[in-house]
């Protein structure tokens, strides 16, 4: 007797997600103790009011707003891209909840938390089509005057300074980050604004001659995720959705943005460190005229938002404020 389809698994990375032959996602989420919270769009919290608002069928976000702004005050606004490995986590479980929370509190900042979907129902192209559907709109709210805003939202007419617009993602949020930044560099966003500074913290790269286990979350994720190969790229890792140093992905020279800050933790078993440096190496190599800030931090990957109150994620918040307010 053939077994149902709800029974038979496609594919399945351990902790992460399991792929059903029918299309069902199972997701783990209870073992990284994530979990849906709900916003605070009265009463702040740390001193941060947030809201959930819609963007368009497939997208939506979560925004912060800090609680004291004086008045007529404009502040910069931050877009931040969550990570999981583009196939789990959300803008609005705990963890990223409240490290965008205080992303907004610490930097005074309003932030934009990106809900996109997630592989594997969609491919990853598409993924990258709704965070710069966020950013889009966003960018939508760079002149307060047009009429044409979709779903106009008042606290970023109200509150946000667009000549100061930073974008950061950690992990997968940092090749979207990636993403969005070279296709700022070759298309407008409305309103000509333009994208100050792009944070990548622990960005999810992978490179060929780099030490990393084949067998490992970070290649085995994108061995089930990466795209029908095409132009004649050879393998997964060549792909310049993942490898920005690919002969075949855009040139460097072309990232959208004036200033990059890239951090990297010098115990990630996920993403190593010489991930970050060979990117960086290849953004100055490109000819790329912005500034460029490299950090190492004493963590692995993504602590920051595990472990707060450690003096490394104090002193990587301190880059961030000093990357930011200048």
């Amino acid at each position: 007797m053939a077994s149902d389809d709800n029974d038979q698994v496609v594919n399945e990375v351990k902790d992460y997600y399991r792929l059903y032959k029918n299309g069902r996602v199972e997701r783990f989420y209870e073992v990284h103790g994530s979990f849906y919270v709900p916003p605070s769009p009265q009463i702040p919290s740390s001193g941060v009011f947030s809201k959930d608002v819609t963007i368009s069928p497939h997208v939506s976000a979560r925004l912060y707003l800090p609680e004291n702004i004086p008045d007529s005050q404009k502040i910069p606004v931050l877009v931040y891209y969550h990570g999981g490995g583009l196939v789990i986590e959300s803008a609005f479980f705990n963890l990223q909840h409240n490290y965008v929370n205080s992303l907004a509190s610490e930097l005074n900042m309003v932030a934009v938390s990106v809900e996109y979907r997630l592989a594997p129902e969609v491919d990853v192209p598409t993924i990258y089509e709704d965070c710069w559907t966020a950013l889009q709109w966003v960018a939508s709210h760079a002149n307060e005057n047009s009429s044409s805003i979709h779903n106009k939202d008042s606290w970023l007419t109200n509150f946000c300074d667009f000549s100061k617009v930073f974008i950061a993602g950690d992990s997968a949020g940092g090749n979207l980050v990636y993403h969005m930044t070279m296709r700022a560099g070759k298309e407008n966003l409305n309103n000509d604004m333009k994208i100050t500074g792009s944070i990548f913290a622990y960005p999810y790269f992978l490179f060929p001659n780099v030490e990393i286990d084949e067998e490992g979350l970070a290649n085995k994720i994108w061995g089930y995720i990466c795209p029908p190969l095409e132009c004649g790229v050879l393998s997964p890792i060549d792909s310049p959705l993942i490898n920005p140093l690919s002969e075949k992905a855009q040139s460097l020279s072309e990232l959208g943005c004036s200033r990059i800050l890239v951090c990297m933790g010098k115990k990630d078993d996920i993403i190593p460190l010489e991930i970050g440096v060979r990117f960086v190496e290849g953004v100055k190599e490109s000819g790329w005229e912005g500034e460029m800030v490299y950090l190492e931090v004493d963590g692995g990957h993504s602590f920051q938002m595990y472990q707060p109150e450690y003096d490394e994620a104090k002193r990587m918040m301190k880059c961030y404020a000093d990357f930011i307010h200048r």
